[in-house]
């Protein structure tokens, strides 16, 4: 994994708050921790301020969050540079994150790496149409690998075409629907089904069997336990 580095000071703000409406938003997650637990909302308030700060977290936004949870500006930092979902330096209006772990990569993940590289440029860099794109570990949803998370949506079952659709949809503006890209739905087999196609599984005609068996069974082991009757 890369190293994880704040942006250059060049482009670090000179200072970081909280608007109104998150300031009031931190204050009611930090209450929900105990007296000299507070520190335990660091997560939380970085995603907001990382949200507000326009999809990265800058390096005043971190002192700040510290500050307000009575924290040393270091064990802030240590937070931020561990959980890669904090970006620490700026990102697109469309930051495409490529899933490079073992199920999509061998499901293509390298070609939509390629198409990436040449459509966007390299990594970290925000093109003209606001999109800029990163390679990160698992995303968990292997099921319908290849996939990229955009923001905050998943796009899975892509091919390097349905994703240059998807990257043009986006510059131009256009609705764009997340999940599966090849029609399935959610995570069935890709192709012909072949499993659950006996329909009492779901159809609820077995409701309350299982119970009719195990008290079957129940009856049936006390009986065999029983000691016969004496002959009279």
């Amino acid at each position: 994994m890369a190293g994880r580095r704040f942006a250059p000071k060049e482009i670090q703000p000179e200072s970081f708050a909280f608007s109104s409406e998150n300031e009031a938003w931190a204050r009611e997650q930090i209450a929900k921790y105990p007296e000299g637990r507070q520190a335990s909302a660091i997560i939380s308030l970085m995603w907001r301020a990382q949200k507000q700060a326009g999809g990265w977290l800058p390096q005043k936004a971190i002192e700040a969050i510290a500050d307000m949870l009575g924290m040393a500006h270091i064990r802030a930092v240590e937070v931020a540079t561990f959980y890669t979902m904090f970006n620490l330096e700026p990102v697109g209006k469309h930051f495409v994150q490529l899933c490079g772990t073992t199920p999509c990569r061998l499901r293509g993940a390298e070609d939509l790496r390629k198409m990436l590289q040449e459509r966007i440029g390299d990594e970290r860099h925000v093109n003209e149409d606001g999109i800029s794109w990163l390679e990160v570990e698992c995303l968990g949803a292997c099921c319908n690998a290849p996939m990229v998370q955009v923001n905050d949506d998943y796009f899975e079952d892509l091919t390097p075409e349905t994703l240059e659709k998807l990257l043009d949809d986006l510059a131009a503006g256009r609705e764009v629907k997340p999940g599966p890209q090849n029609g399935r739905h959610a995570s069935e087999p890709h192709d012909a089904v072949k499993t659950l196609l006996e329909p009492s599984l779901y159809d609820g005609s077995q409701l309350g069997t299982w119970r009719k068996r195990f008290e079957e069974g129940a009856v049936q082991k006390i009986s065999a336990s029983s000691p016969d009757k004496p002959q009279s």
